[in-house]
Parts: structure tokens; sequence; C-alpha cells
């Protein structure tokens, strides 16, 4: 493996990947600063990135470890360091629709549906992860924090067993490792498996 794409999480960029370069100095580790906001857009933008390289690994955060899983089946990836991973996109948007007192006919109807919160909630985009489901083979470590609001431990521990992943359980931590306890046990987990 000799680079490291950094697909970086939502509200996340490209210079974030400065961190993992001292974790992998036999790698280059390359930010790649995506612009779509659906899978279908940030496929192409990710594969393309992808196309540049040959020997490739991934480190992704949050909904960018969706995104990598959505655009990387099929082709080789080295191994895999996931944050606090997004790898149930159809759970996680039912539970905003429940959260949200939406049904799934009236985003049917809708289309779109603007939340307080600022997301969005798209049909298109829930009958895409529906109708393009995840198919992962590639050596995973997992960093997760044990108070993560968008991912429960049931799911993220199912994962990591049906894909023979290592999953590490800060506990305490959050969806987002941002403290300064956090970024030293995530630290310390780059350590453990770079």
């Amino acid at each position: 493996m000799r680079t490291l794409l950094y697909i970086h999480g939502m509200g996340g960029n490209a210079h974030e990947a400065e961190h993992f370069r001292e974790f992998f100095p036999c790698c280059d580790v390359v930010g790649v600063d995506y612009r779509g906001n659906t899978p279908w857009d940030v496929k192409h933008e990710l594969l393309r990135a992808y196309s540049e390289y040959d020997a490739v690994g991934i480190i992704a955060n949050s909904i960018g470890a969706y995104f990598a899983m959505n655009a990387f089946q099929g082709v080789k990836v080295e191994r895999a360091f996931f944050i606090s991973p997004i790898v149930d996109m159809e759970k996680l948007i039912a539970d905003m629709m429940r959260y949200s007192g939406v049904t799934e006919n009236e985003l049917a109807e809708r289309k779109e549906i603007a939340l307080p919160s600022g997301e969005i909630l798209s049909w298109e985009y829930l009958c895409y992860v529906r109708d393009n489901q995840l198919t992962w083979n590639v050596p995973t470590h997992i960093l997760y924090g044990e108070n993560d609001s968008l991912t429960p431990y049931e799911v993220i521990s199912s994962f990591a067993g049906k894909h023979n992943a290592t999953l590490t359980v800060m506990q305490d931590g959050e969806h987002w490792f941002h403290t300064d306890e956090q970024i030293a046990f995530l630290d310390s987990w780059l350590k453990q498996y770079a």
C-alpha cells in the first residue's frame, strides 16, 4: 500500500489528512476534497481520485466511510481505517425520519423534506441506498465512540462481525473525535494498527 486516501465526514475537509501522515510514514496520505452530497455524485469523485494511484488504502470518517464503501466495491483496496463509520445508511435515514415524525409515504410524495437540524431527507437518496446494497471485502479496522449518536453499538458490532473487522470502542467517546482525550485515543488506535 503506497497511498492512503482520506475521505472526510460531513463538514470536514481534505486538509484533515495532515493529521494521519505521521502514522503512515511509508505512505502518501492524500485527502480527497469531494464536493458532492449524494453517494452517486461522491462515487464518481472518489473513483477519479482512486484511479490516480496504484496501491490504495483508505482512512474514512463518518459518512466518508459509507461513501467509500459505496464507491470502492469491485476495486482493489488494500485495507481500511474507519472512524465512527456510517455502516447502515438506510437505518440512519429511517431513524432520522422517525425522530422527525416523517413517514415514508410523506417523503415519497414530497421528494425532499428539510429538517430543523438543516439536514434534508430525500426520497431519491433513500431509494439509491436501498437499490445499491453494500458489499465490503476489505480488511478493516474500526474506531467507535461508545456514545455515538448516529450508529448504535449493535449496528457497528454486527457490521464488524460480518466483515471480520477489528472494532475498538472508546468508553465515553462520541461520534466526532475532537477533544484532546479523544484525539489521544484515536492516535493510540492508529499506532496499534498502522
